[in-house]
């Protein structure tokens, strides 16, 4: 953009500011020709994205939106903000795929579907491989393209034999329906789907194939203050996204400030669900590409980061609440330096990486790198391979008042955090509950229900300065300087498990331990009902404590000399339990003000 182009649209912008907000209407009965107005609607959502300006609101109408929406601007602060809404009561939405019919039955059972290639624009995730840093494609080559049978996602292969034959895949979710799978072919004009779809005939079904990278995501970057509420978002054909590429996912931020992503459905996202990480010029898969030491490279990709801007004045504080995510084989939320400052509360995040067909060290509910002062709470993370992963620099993040059961690898995982963070009144049932690859943790009434896999590491990482981006040094991790307060420990009995704080024996640095309790695991109960989800824990009672615990009895973290702060500044309280009761004076070990639990609603 040239000077005079720049300064035309600024005056633009400041005119449009002062013009008074508007509310655009879409519909699929519109035009994007029209004015955009109750009564004459926009066809499109992205047509109401290139017009939407600081304090615009987009409210659109029930129906199916097959397409990318990337907005042109964004909001100025949270007062003006682009708010973009399904219209209240109806059902809207946005997919990354498009119908596909014109199927024909072979021998063996096979359908056979021909797509030209020029129905994909300049995107045929039949063409694109999905890869970054730190995936492994178990040996075979995956697409980011996805075939979906009523909304139900089928499995890739390898050869159209396997369509032919196909064989049960180890999934979590559906054995028996790993059979249900494709295979594609794509020559200079045409791509050719083979599918098996058992016994549906996809003629009379509902057969869907990804067309799009993303649904909803700026190719600009500092979009600012966009809230994006009441959408079913589905069907993208999303990429890998590594903490040193830049990460997209269905609806993503794309390295901006303060959005809200609210009240959303978001399910059947290739890779990731909602991304609100990094983007590409600090860096686009440099291990893949250099080979170096995977520390070093993130490493690179923060200081990169930090001479971008990446500080609370540009990016991150986003706020994702009250949404329902699920079918993401990579992450839930991912977000690699645009999570910090974020908060995080009120989703459910279930079945993320179920197919299970390939994997990676990404893989997770919520995936983050560097949320430093994040506060993620009152979360139910369910059935992922991994249930919350805080990776690198989690400094002054808590994490507060979440459910977690039946997760694959652990509930929770610090990896090489200097702390301090705070992690409270979680109730963590999974067989693993924690990986502690970290220090300066601060453990608080918890419920602690698997086992505990605790180590240090010899890579160098960050430290902060308190409440900033700003690096204050680098140091390997120890494992130790943890404080664990009036948490219970349950006691499992796998030989090959450890529990509790033996898992800590060797630590370097001392650890503050008080008020806990341990026990044999109980029968515990989980009941998903209509009216929410009930925990009971039978044949236990939790032991009485001291109240009240603050951060001036936590004291300072070793290394980082920073103190348990919330991210205001204001000093830590554990005068809450996980319903948000108040504490009593005296109360007890565990998440809540209670000795028993019995039908609880946990969520």
């Amino acid at each position: 953009m040239n000077r005079k182009t720049y300064c035309i649209s600024s005056v633009f912008l400041l005119t449009c500011l002062c013009a008074g907000a508007i509310e655009y209407h879409v519909s699929p009965a519109g035009s994007d020709a029209a004015a955009g107005d109750a009564c004459a609607p926009l066809k499109t959502i992205d047509a109401a994205a290139q017009k939407a300006m600081p304090g615009d609101t987009v409210t659109v109408h029930s129906g199916i939106y097959r397409e990318w929406v990337n907005p042109f601007f964004g909001g100025i602060d949270d007062s003006r903000r682009i708010l973009y809404r399904a219209a209240e009561g109806e059902v809207v939405e946005i997919k990354g795929s498009e119908p596909v019919s014109n199927w024909k039955k072979g021998k063996d059972g096979v359908w056979t579907a021909v797509i030209p290639n020029g129905r994909f624009g300049n995107y045929n995730p039949f063409t694109q491989l999905i890869e970054g840093d730190w995936f492994d494609n178990h040996g075979w080559n995956h697409h980011t393209a996805e075939v979906y049978l009523n909304e139900l996602s089928l499995y890739e292969v390898t050869c159209y034999e396997q369509v032919a034959r196909p064989e049960p895949i180890k999934s979590r979710r559906d054995p028996d329906g790993s059979v249900l799978v494709w295979y594609a072919e794509v020559d200079a004009d045409n791509t050719t789907v083979y599918a098996n779809f058992g016994d549906a005939d996809p003629r009379k079904e509902n057969v869907e194939v990804t067309f799009r990278p993303t649904c909803f995501y700026p190719t600009r970057e500092g979009i600012n203050y966009i809230t994006v509420r009441g959408f079913r978002i589905s069907q993208a054909a999303t990429q890998w996204g590594a903490p040193t590429a830049e990460q997209i996912g269905m609806v993503g931020v794309h390295w901006a400030k303060g959005w809200i992503i609210e009240d959303n459905v978001i399910f059947n996202s290739r890779c990731n669900g909602i991304s609100i990480g990094k983007q590409a010029s600090t860096g686009h898969n440099l291990w893949n590409q250099r080979h170096f030491d995977g520390a070093t490279e993130y490493i690179e990709c923060t200081l990169n980061a930090i001479r971008k801007g990446w500080n609370k004045d540009n990016v991150g504080s986003h706020i994702i609440r009250n949404n329902e995510i699920y079918y993401c084989e990579q992450t839930g939320i991912c977000g690699s330096m645009g999570g910090s400052f974020a908060e995080i509360y009120g989703n459910h995040i279930h079945d993320v990486w179920v197919k299970c067909q390939f994997n990676g060290a990404e893989i997770s509910g919520i995936k983050l790198h560097a949320a430093i002062d994040a506060y993620i709470h009152n979360n139910l993370i369910n059935n992922c391979q991994k249930g919350i992963w805080m990776d690198w620099m989690a400094q002054g993040s808590r994490i507060s008042g979440n459910l977690f059961y039946d997760n694959v690898y652990m509930d929770l995982f610090y990896e090489v955090d200097h702390g301090p963070y705070v992690c409270d009144n979680n109730i963590m049932l999974s067989e693993c509950a924690l990986w502690d690859w970290s220090e300066s943790g601060a453990y608080l009434h918890n419920i602690i229900g698997g086992s505990i896999n605790a180590r240090g590491d010899d890579r160098y990482t960050p430290y902060h300065l308190a409440h900033t981006t700003g690096i204050k040094g680098l140091y390997r991790i120890t494992a130790s300087d943890n404080r664990f307060i009036n948490n219970i420990f349950f006691i499992g009995d796998k030989e090959d498990c450890v529990y509790g704080l033996d898992a800590y024996a060797d630590a370097e640095w001392p650890i503050m331990v008080e008020g806990n309790m341990t026990c044999e695991k109980p029968d515990v109960e989980i009941e998903v009902k209509e009216d929410g989800v009930r925990l009971s824990i039978k044949g236990f009672e939790a032991a009485e404590v001291d109240a009240f615990l603050d951060g001036n009895r936590l004291g300072h973290a070793k290394l980082s000399d920073w103190a348990y702060e919330n991210a205001d500044g204001t000093t830590v309280c554990m005068d809450r339990d996980y319903t948000g009761a108040q504490r009593h004076p005296v109360t007890f070990a565990g998440p809540f003000d209670s000795a028993v639990v019995s039908g609880m609603k946990v969520w």
